[in-house]
């Protein structure tokens, strides 16, 4: 497999690039892109157009990413799915759908693990593996698409792992997501979550995409912040905004702040004032998320009394602010709870 082409993970440009190195008409590449990413077929001898001599050459050559699906758990609350895929490799991720009345959104995984560390989340408890590759991205929407039969309209990389650290194929993973010869899903639809890389916010920014940046900022300051992420020992908290301003400058999309509330850590009425002496002249969006406790750490969810007054204090001083619906909490909802799970089985 090694040798073999990645063709999933193949831009249009590339495929017809690829095509034609066969010795293949062009427009062969087109309908190879879209049973690949439209008709999403798991094997070549499906694409029925091609000859059998073409689909045998293609199985030669190249590799059709294709993840299995080892295990769904479905919320009886709110019909939320948490899905456990295997990878080739035999390393699994999650990824969850979530449907609301606008359409369905699934949250996908950019990593085998994580090597972030912030200390409320069970995808970082083992460390990084390694990245997944734009195919193994893009092939976590398709299976659930299939699975569910519907359309998926929004996709957040919000899963294990970090994003900016998995970088070029997080870009390729985009722009097989948006081609117009592909799902076709706009780039608005997308948001994508950092907990802070800021190099790599700034090169970002500097593609000028309309995607949604989520950081995951979960502290009213750099001493709060350094408890909770290890990253902060290395980009600081103001260094982090500026990046966040930048992004703002350079795409005129509106950054959303992650904040997981945890119990008399980070949900104070101080708290709440440095917030908004932090982020209060940008132009911005709060999600507040009740924290997912897990059995590794001993930090608790703030109580709903004080997320109302928490939020409530934000709103007051103009700051644009949501408590984070907690779907699938019936079915481990938070990162990375299914994978370890799975893991410690295994």
């Amino acid at each position: 497999m090694l040798d073999k082409t990645d063709i999933k993970s193949l831009n249009y440009k590339e495929l017809q690039e690829f095509v034609a190195e066969l010795g293949e008409k062009p427009f062969r590449a087109k309908q190879i892109y879209e049973w690949i990413h439209v008709k999403q077929v798991e094997s070549f001898s499906e694409m029925t157009n091609l000859s059998k001599a073409f689909q045998q050459k293609l199985d030669e050559k190249c590799h059709l990413t294709v993840l299995t699906k080892e295990a769904v758990q479905i919320s009886k609350i709110d019909g939320t799915r948490k899905y456990l895929f295997v990878l080739e490799d035999g390393n699994v991720i999650e990824s969850v759908l979530m449907k609301y009345k606008h359409g369905n959104s699934v949250c996908i995984s950019s990593q085998v693990g994580c090597r972030m560390g912030c200390r409320f989340c069970a995808s970082t408890l083992d460390g990084l593996v390694r990245g997944l590759t734009p195919a193994e991205m893009i092939d976590q929407i398709y299976r659930i698409g299939k699975d569910i039969g519907e359309r998926i309209s929004n996709v957040v990389v919000m899963g294990t792992g970090e994003p900016m650290d998995n970088f070029d194929n997080l870009l390729r993973f985009i722009e097989l997501l948006t081609d117009e010869h592909g799902l076709n899903i706009s780039q608005r639809n997308l948001t994508v979550s950092t907990c802070g890389i800021v190099p790599k916010i700034r090169e970002l920014a500097d593609k000028k995409l309309a995607i949604t940046l989520a950081l995951s900022l979960h502290a009213s300051s750099q001493a709060k912040r350094l408890e909770l992420m290890p990253v902060a020992n290395k980009y600081e908290i103001h260094e982090v905004l500026d990046a966040c301003r930048y992004y703002f400058d350079q795409t005129g999309r509106r950054v959303t702040f992650e904040y997981s509330l945890v119990g008399g850590v980070n949900d104070t009425d101080e708290d709440a004032r440095a917030l908004t002496q932090l982020i209060g002249d940008m132009n911005c969006h709060v999600n507040l998320i009740p924290v997912n406790p897990i059995k590794e750490r001993d930090y608790v969810q703030s109580n709903a009394s004080v997320i109302a007054a928490f939020k409530n204090k934000l709103e007051k001083n103009g700051i644009n602010v949501t408590i984070r619906r907690e779907m699938g909490r019936d079915i481990d909802g938070a990162c990375g709870q299914l994978r370890k799970r799975y893991i410690e089985r295994t």
